[in-house]
């Protein structure tokens, strides 16, 4: 009679080992078939990296949505008056470091004890009802053309990173970096996790991203349309200038970079332009501070 024989394993180190010696031995096979046809190395992505005010859309998001803000109650008529000044300086004169920290200050007092849910809820109506109407024609070329070359795109913005990244997923594009406002439990602190998306900082985030994304920052583009966006726009390989100020349209032209203008004026016209909507802005606030003043005396 046959004695029954005890049934070995066929792999006696077990089936994952075996797998992962499966795996690392194909994973030699295909280096050794790379060295030996000199195949290329893969070659890594490219990104263009977009400033937002200005260059994606006309004027500042800020100032939008400072406006959206006042409409249910968030900001104080003086508050938005002094904000509609410097958004006046800003669409004449380009950007302002006293008036963005001044900004920044206020947002984070306007901000603080709101819910997280409501200022995006906010930032959503004010895309809907006035962003979506101000995107430059031909930054949107631009940045369909960027996606459908398979590159990656990413809104840099100070604005706060709730509407960059609101506003990159209307548009479709990768991602975005932004200002951080500090928030526990879904409510504003009032206070900043690091530094404003501003001038040098936005250099710096963009260097940490393409670390992390594995990026040729000398193969990617970068647009922009302030002096503030030097650092960034260096930082590339590709650099534009887009509806510049006047110092960057200088330093475009001493460095060759090309230029791009998307507001349909030249400089004579655009000032003309500025100056009926610093007007008109004006006109509006009054007529805000009016009806305020109104209904509390009517009340």
């Amino acid at each position: 009679m046959v004695q029954p024989t005890e049934e070995t394993d066929p792999h006696p180190y077990g089936v994952d080992e075996l797998e992962q010696d499966v795996e690392e031995h194909g994973r030699a096979a295909a280096r050794a078939a790379v060295e030996e046809e000199g195949l290329p190395d893969p070659v890594p992505p490219v990104a263009a990296f977009f400033d937002l005010d200005n260059t994606i859309i006309r004027g500042a998001s800020a100032f939008h949505l400072a406006v959206g803000l006042r409409r249910r109650g968030f900001v104080a008529v003086e508050d938005i008056a002094k904000v509609a000044r410097q958004h006046a300086r800003y669409l004449a004169f380009g950007e302002n470091l006293k008036d963005i920290a001044d900004i920044r200050s206020r947002a984070l007092s306007v901000v603080a004890g709101r819910s997280v849910a409501d200022i995006t809820a906010i930032g959503e109506e004010v895309w809907d009802e006035v962003l979506s109407l101000r995107i430059f024609p031909g930054a949107q070329a631009l940045l369909s053309d960027h996606l459908a070359r398979g590159h990656q795109v990413w809104i840099i913005t100070a604005s706060p990173i709730e509407i960059g990244r609101l506003i990159g997923s209307r548009l479709g594009v990768t991602g975005a970096l932004g200002t951080v406002a500090e928030h526990k439990d879904g409510i504003y602190t009032g206070r900043l996790i690091g530094d404003l998306m501003h001038g040098a900082a936005k250099a710096r985030a963009v260097e940490e991203l393409a670390r992390t994304e594995g990026l040729d920052l000398g193969r990617c583009y970068a647009y922009g349309d302030s002096t503030n966006d030097l650092p960034i726009l260096s930082a590339v390989g590709h650099p534009f200038a887009i509806n510049p100020d006047v110092r960057l349209r200088r330093h475009a032209a001493e460095h060759g970079w090309p230029v791009h203008e998307f507001r349909g004026r030249r400089r004579t016209a655009a000032r003309r332009g500025v100056q009926t909507a610093s007007v008109a802005g004006l006109l509006w606030v009054a007529r805000l501070a009016v009806r305020t003043v109104q209904k509390r005396l009517g009340g």
